[in-house]
């Protein structure tokens, strides 16, 4: 099958978005979903842990979520004893005003817009508001500049664009994110991007005075309500699953990419379908990417999430990734390890599971894991360690939220880790990667980490984040051997230790201890003062002393999702 037929898949879903919307005459209204990011859903997640039980409108496991049922979950927590500090309260009015649309409780007009008809609503530019048709638009601004020790170039960023949601007739909703930038990333993310070919979350750039990178991001989507309990989505954007900082699921590292959704909620249980056309690798000239058809891959994932009593909820996870479009992966309930099995093909799927379980009020555990290939006799049996093909990720976590009864201090410990050559495979354009950028962890395999994180709110404007980072990982000594991190690598070329064996962390021994303080000030609804501090010491035997440099950046962002180089 070819790219055509894809298409024509697009234009079937396509229809029958259609058909359902005009079909279904309920006036259950219809929101947009709220672009990911960590600090933002920070302050959402807070609330259910200490409520001490899940919510009831929807699953955290799978993120972003909609608009219209983060408006009614705000709506529950105005009268709830959780919300009880001076910043919880401001946290809550926050919330509700960037979703003022989708809540009861009272959310304050400006007192003075700007010429009387622009930012009548903090949170909006200009908007529009009517049961017909809704729109809100905002500027996005993000100016950073700073030092990075040992360094001619000093890291610096300029981006802006603009941001668009609204809703025609309530049942469709619409979310656009445009923004072009120049930028001179510190040193370790330059490194990245230079070995990647890519620069992390955007994809294609240009050159820009030598040293940047100049990009343009585009992303949106559009939302159905096919009946009460089934909403589609048709986008180009990023997903993430699981409760941690990192995901071993699908996470938000790589570039954006085309999908199609469906997400099917009927009491305790959510189903979500996704089907994607993503990029398999990039042509480049000068060692910069160039024009050209570049070759794609299709990947199709479902997960069921459902909660166990008040406290605990379990997901499980099935993927698929091929070079082909296959019509046998669009059925949204088949097994794809079957399929695939029936077909005789070679397509790589992978399964998984993640879950949540809240202690007590105040306390949560979570982890994931993902499974890539798993030999029972090998895995258990002495004979077998080490085995090549036993290849998997694990991540383990712990949340608390006002720790030690201080209130708005909150905690967070994970470990992650992932057995050499997952996530890569022996076929082209089929391994867990887009656009030359791993869809998991940004280590892609073969590496050991542990985070710790300590979020504080002293005053309601004030945000403190520390954020530390230790991770142990093997590299490559040259683009021939493959010691089972560079997930882009075939996993059957270049093993220097066969199928036993295998150890994590094995090839050229690197450890980076990385520190980030960042301190960011409202002072404005969504307008932002950073201040930053990065401290990174990277051990490796193939260096003669270690790499450590220091990191110091001012910023302004308004509207504009905080980058982070935690990699």
């Amino acid at each position: 099958m070819n790219r055509a037929v894809f298409l024509k898949a697009g234009k079937f879903f396509f229809i029958l978005f259609i058909l359902g919307l005009t079909s279904y005459h309920s006036s259950y209204s219809q929101g947009s979903y709220v672009p990911f990011e960590r600090d933002y859903y920070h302050l959402i997640d807070r609330y259910e842990i200490l409520q001490g039980k899940n919510n009831p409108f929807f699953h955290t496991g799978y993120k972003p979520y909609r608009r219209d049922l983060l408006g009614k979950y705000l709506d529950s927590l105005a009268q709830d004893p959780v919300i009880k500090s001076a910043s919880d309260r401001f946290n809550l009015s926050y919330l509700a005003q960037d979703n003022w649309e989708f809540v009861t409780q009272e959310t304050e007009e400006s007192k003075k817009p700007f010429l009387k008809k622009l930012y009548r609503r903090p949170g909006d530019f200009a908007h529009s508001y009517s049961d017909e048709f809704d729109i809100h638009l905002s500027p996005v601004i993000y100016l950073a500049g700073g030092m990075e020790t040992d360094q001619d170039q000093n890291p610096a960023q300029l981006s802006r664009g603009f941001v668009v949601r609204g809703a025609v007739d309530k049942k469709v909703s619409f979310f656009t994110y445009l923004t072009t930038s120049e930028v001179f990333f510190p040193s370790w993310v330059k490194n990245y991007a230079e070995y990647r070919g890519a620069v992390p979350g955007e994809g294609f750039w240009k050159e820009y005075n030598s040293d940047g990178y100049s990009y343009f991001s585009a992303r949106g989507h559009v939302n159905f309500h096919l009946t009460k309990s089934i909403q589609a989505q048709v986008g180009h954007d990023r997903n993430f699953i699981g409760e941690g900082y990192r995901s071993f699921l699908l996470s938000d590292f790589s570039n954006p990419y085309m999908f199609v959704k469906l997400n099917t909620k009927i009491g305790k249980f959510q189903l979500t379908n996704l089907w994607t056309q993503m990029t398999a690798d990039v042509f480049y000239d000068r060692g910069r990417p160039t024009d050209g058809r570049y070759p794609q891959k299709y990947f199709s994932m479902h997960r069921l999430g459902f909660n166990i009593g008040k406290k605990l909820n379990l997901g499980f996870f099935e993927s698929v990734m091929t070079d082909k479009v296959n019509f046998n992966y669009f059925n949204p309930v088949v097994f794809f390890r079957w399929v695939e099995q029936q077909l005789g093909t070679p397509d790589k799927v992978m399964l998984g599971m993640d879950a949540k379980w809240i202690l007590i009020p105040g306390m949560q555990l979570y982890g994931q894991f993902a499974l890539d290939e798993f030999v029972f006799s090998e895995f258990f049996g002495i004979d077998g360690k080490g085995s090549k093909r036993n290849k998997y990720g694990v991540q383990a976590g712990y949340k608390y939220i006002n720790a030690f009864e201080i209130s708005n201090l909150d905690l967070q410990l994970e470990f992650n880790t992932a057995r050499p050559y997952t996530f890569q495979e022996k076929f082209d354009h089929q391994s867990y990667t887009n656009w030359r950028t791993p869809l998991t962890h940004p280590l892609g395999a073969n590496f050991k980490e542990f985070v710790g994180i300590v979020r504080y709110q002293p005053i309601p404007k004030l945000r403190l984040t520390l954020l530390g980072n230790y991770q142990l990982y093997g590299t490559d000594p040259d683009a021939e051997t493959n010691w089972g991190g560079d997930i882009l690598k075939n996993r059957l070329e270049g093993s220097p230790t066969g199928l036993f064996g295998n150890v994590t962390g094995q090839g050229i021994e690197n450890q980076v201890i990385q520190t980030n303080l960042v301190a960011s000030y409202m002072l404005k609804h969504n307008l932002f003062i950073d201040g930053t501090h990065i401290f990174r010491r990277r051990t490796a035997q193939d260096l003669s002393s270690p790499e450590s440099s220091q990191f110091i950046q001012l910023a302004i962002r308004w509207n504009f999702i905080r980058p982070e180089f935690n990699y």
